[in-house]
């Protein structure tokens, strides 16, 4: 009897020994997914720009001289017709005066010309003088009356050149910088403006954009005009990343493609009430497009491979890589452009390690199973007792 009950122990621990070290099948483990829907998204895209007034016009002197008044500071608003310098005035008075004299001395001449013909005239009538001698004084009254036309075209270049001694502003605008003060002289072939008045009650914002969307987007709307009413409002972010206050409108899309970056410069309009916006400054001009009935996904749902992205979906209990195309919406998701649909079943962690064909139980299927009732211990010793 004891040797019945010896052998039957060994055969029992041989058993437990040989289990052991069959293989087991792999055990799905849950993991995090999510259910594709669709939903609207809005990309935001930016581009680098440059700001500029509507109107930067350089403040070129007309005359020579030295400047003898500033009458404006710099970053001052200045109306049409305002003054801005005064350059030396006495030589370019007297150079009035001068024109003015001749003026009237070419009236005298003009005159004296004038009763010589009529009294060459009245001789001639009389066979007193030859027609040479009528002539003569035909041709001297309007040799007069040209020497008259001249000095009023002198003392018109005078009054002009005296009237450019007052530098006045040629449009409503705020005054940039002034380098040249009382004393300095200044001339019109001067390297540097006296200074620049900007009109900055609208502001101009040039950036570039990618020359074959623009295409694309004209071929698929008809004409360029179509695509400027189709632009979302574009958003001006300043250097310091706040976004300013007042949208744009893009008003032109140049003709002219860069050779160099194949990228066309596009136009945008910014009202400027508060004058916060200043000329030469830069900052980003940002695009927010509405995408409706569109998949999102997590970035973290994503792998790359070979410069592709792929996913990893939930097939028949089984992840499955699938190669997608994405926009980025944000630095945390994409949109999906194609190779999932609504109501497939992805992961969305552990999709680095993953492999091929792993068993997947689904956080949702795991938390829904029943748990399997352990053997309780004292009952197992029992049946140990009762063997023995």
């Amino acid at each position: 009897m004891k040797k019945n009950i010896c052998f039957a122990a060994m055969l029992s621990a041989l058993l437990s020994v040989g289990c052991k070290e069959a293989p087991q099948t792999q055990q799905a483990v849950p993991y995090a997914s999510m259910t594709l829907t669709t939903s609207d998204a809005e990309i935001e895209t930016q581009f680098s720009a440059s700001i500029r007034g509507r109107q930067d016009i350089q403040i070129m002197p007309q005359v020579g001289g030295t400047i003898s008044k500033v009458c404006v500071t710099e970053g001052q608003e200045v109306r049409n017709g305002q003054t801005l310098f005064v350059i030396d005035q006495v030589p370019y008075r007297a150079a009035l005066r001068t024109a003015e004299a001749n003026v009237q001395a070419a009236e005298a001449g003009v005159a004296t010309a004038q009763l010589t013909y009529e009294s060459k005239q009245e001789l001639f009538a009389k066979n007193v003088v030859s027609e040479y001698d009528l002539r003569l004084a035909e041709n001297q009254l309007l040799t007069a009356k040209a020497a008259l036309a001249q000095a009023e075209a002198q003392e018109v270049n005078a009054r002009n050149s005296l009237s450019y001694t007052v530098v006045k502003a040629p449009a409503n605008g705020v005054v940039g910088t002034i380098p040249y003060r009382v004393g300095a002289l200044v001339g019109p072939t001067m390297p540097q403006p006296l200074t620049t008045v900007s009109d900055n009650s609208q502001m101009y914002v040039y950036f570039s954009m990618n020359e074959t969307a623009l295409l694309n987007m004209a071929r698929n709307l008809g004409s360029m005009e179509k695509v400027l009413q189709t632009l979302p409002k574009p958003l001006l972010q300043l250097s310091d990343g706040s976004i300013y206050s007042e949208p744009g409108v893009i008003e032109s899309i140049s003709g002219v493609i860069d050779p160099s970056t194949g990228s066309i410069s596009v136009r945008a309009v910014f009202p400027n009430p508060g004058r916060l916006l200043h000329s030469g400054g830069s900052g980003n001009i940002v695009l927010r497009h509405l995408n409706k009935n569109c998949i999102v996904i997590p970035c973290i749902a994503t792998f790359e491979l070979q410069d592709k992205v792929y996913v990893y979906a939930v097939e028949e209990g089984k992840a499955t890589s699938k190669m997608i195309e994405v926009i980025k919406l944000d630095g945390k998701s994409y949109i999906v452009k194609s190779g999932l649909k609504p109501g497939e079943v992805i992961l969305t962690e552990g999709v680095a390690m993953m492999r091929e064909g792993t068993p997947v139980l689904l956080e949702s299927e795991a938390a829904a199973a029943p748990e399997a009732p352990a053997e309780p211990a004292a009952a197992a010793s029992e049946n140990n007792q009762s063997n023995e």
